[in-house]
């Protein structure tokens, strides 16, 4: 088929156009700008047009389909409907992509990227992520017929993802504009994508998957499977050592509890395909993942972090990762610099976020990132964070050694010493890095 895909710069849509491609079909796509993620697309041959229009929709495209960033007036979307050529929501398109594959899919609130990454190590399968894998260096990778899929809870499509074997991580609620809020059709949507696999690897002490009382299940209990947890660096890169069950000792790349926990599902899950020392082996493949607890920058005095967290929960974790690489280091000082994401997820874990940066010296806030066509809530930042008396800054600029907030257009503050972690799901990343 020849197949066009609007938003296809997004993390999601960039993997499952980049399968397509290596399962035989023609690609192109669009977005509203250039991005790091396009500029790689072109190079592997993808042909990406920048910004959308309806030129771009041409009469012999067989399907077209959209991000869930995409509205109804999107020219190329309108255009498409014109000609009359069959159009699908990113949803809607994972039947045809993974209908016929024997997929390992990977839901939860939290940790569902970086269970999909180790597990993609260890399988050394074909891979969608909603992240880049720093083992093969993207968010996509084509193997075989063999999947491990990241599963998306937010708009349900995990429904659609054909699990052979669903791992969940967690099921803590999130994403609850889209169930508007009713939390039966919420845990009701974890049940049924749960029930759809043949294989099933639920973390057991998640409170939330405790509720759906799901049978013939394999169940991860941390408290009791996980044991003799112990990090150290190896060659200046975080590790975490565990023993799993009477399974022996395992190695994994990252800092903390959780890390131990998304690999411990992983491996029992693998074990459906492989045997344990080879399973032992191949999980030293994996070498963390962009975006999550990425060390950009490095020095004696001086560290930067990347993360992705944009939920209480999960700076919670990153902030006790960043406690262990300060014990290790002994850099002593930890700066967070937080951009938060939509103001819906903002207002509705509030309190969350108030009481999880307590682990920090000083708390950068950056304006909240927002999406087209989100409602604005009001927020008042400076009363409901005043207990950590954060600095308020506009944008950041980093280079090396260094970073510099800018408010006004002018240098307020200045850091090149201490651990620095930028959170944040907007394009905090791209300031750290300096895009």
């Amino acid at each position: 088929m020849r197949v066009h895909f609007i938003g296809i710069g997004g993390i999601g849509l960039s993997a499952l156009a980049r399968f397509l491609k290596y399962d035989g079909h023609e690609v192109s796509g669009s977005d509203m700008k250039s991005s790091p993620i396009t500029k790689e697309l072109i190079k592997e041959g993808i042909k990406v047009s920048c910004p959308q229009d309806a030129k771009n929709i041409v009469d012999n495209f067989d399907l077209v389909i959209y991000s869930a960033a995409v509205t109804d007036e999107n020219p190329e979307l309108i255009e498409a409907r014109l000609k009359q050529i069959r159009t699908l929501s990113r949803k809607e398109a994972l039947p045809i992509i993974l209908g016929d594959k024997k997929n390992y899919c990977v839901a939860g609130a939290h940790g569902k990227s970086t269970t999909t990454a180790i597990l993609a190590s260890i399988l050394q399968s074909s891979a969608l992520i909603g992240a880049i894998s720093k083992d093969f260096g993207s968010n996509f990778r084509y193997v075989n017929n063999l999947v491990t899929f990241e599963a998306d809870e937010s708009d349900a499509s995990f429904l659609l993802s054909n699990p052979y074997c669903s791992i969940v991580t967690n099921a803590e609620p999130e994403h609850m504009e889209y169930y508007h809020y009713d939390y039966d059709k919420f845990f009701d949507s974890y049940k049924k994508f749960i029930e759809l696999a043949k294989k099933r690897v639920l973390n057991g002490e998640d409170k939330y998957i405790q509720k759906l009382d799901i049978k013939d299940a394999l169940y991860l209990y941390p408290s009791k499977d996980i044991k003799n947890i112990s990090y150290l660096l190896r060659e200046g890169e975080p590790c975490t050592r565990f023993e799993l069950k009477n399974y022996g000792s395992f190695e994994v790349w990252g800092f903390g509890y959780h890390i131990a926990i998304d690999a411990s599902l992983a491996i029992l899950a693998a074990l459906n395909e492989l045997d344990i020392e080879t399973i032992r082996e191949n999980i030293k493949n994996y070498k963390g993942i962009k975006k999550r607890f990425d060390l950009i920058q490095k020095n004696d005095k001086f560290a930067l972090v990347d993360d992705y967290a944009h939920h209480p929960t999960e700076i919670e974790a990153t902030m006790k990762s960043v406690e262990l690489y300060d014990n290790l280091t002994n850099i002593n000082k930890r700066v967070v610099i937080w951009q938060p994401h939509k103001y819906s997820r903002t207002n509705d874990n509030l309190e969350g976020f108030k009481k999880c940066f307590r682990r920090c010296d000083e708390l950068v806030i950056l304006p909240l990132w927002t999406i087209p066509g989100e409602q604005v809530i009001e927020i008042d930042f400076e009363k409901e964070f005043s207990s950590y008396n954060p600095i308020f800054a506009d944008r950041l600029k980093a280079s090396e050694g260094k970073i510099e907030l800018i408010k006004d257009d002018k240098i307020i503050k200045t850091y090149d010493e201490g651990i620095l972690l930028g959170v944040g799901a907007g394009d905090i990343t791209y300031q750290l890095r300096g895009y």
